[in-house]
């Protein structure tokens, strides 16, 4: 799977984990030069508190448009160390 946006591999990686229609990338599949910590959170009564990162690709942000877990609770706990995204940004198979 890869997530691009404004025309850049956010993302890649064939190990993603789906939930609720999102693919969740391990940290180390991550572009880390195009994230850049962002001060939301958001609570998921089952996955736990959220934080996001805005993404900086050629000049451009996309405000939050990626998410993870820091510390998911027990039934997410899977997704540690993964990111997902949205907001325009295209999650397609290789």
């Amino acid at each position: 799977m890869k997530a691009i946006w404004n025309g850049k591999i956010i993302a890649e990686s064939d190990e993603t984990i789906v939930i609720e229609n999102n693919h969740y990338f391990p940290v180390d599949s991550v572009n880390k030069e195009y994230l850049r910590n962002s001060e939301t959170h958001t609570v998921c009564p089952w996955k736990g508190q959220a934080s996001y990162y805005n993404l900086l690709v050629e000049g451009k942000t996309n405000i939050d448009a990626a998410w993870y877990y820091p510390q998911p609770r027990p039934l997410a706990k899977n997704i540690q160390n993964y990111i997902a995204f949205w907001k325009g940004v295209q999650v397609v198979k290789e």
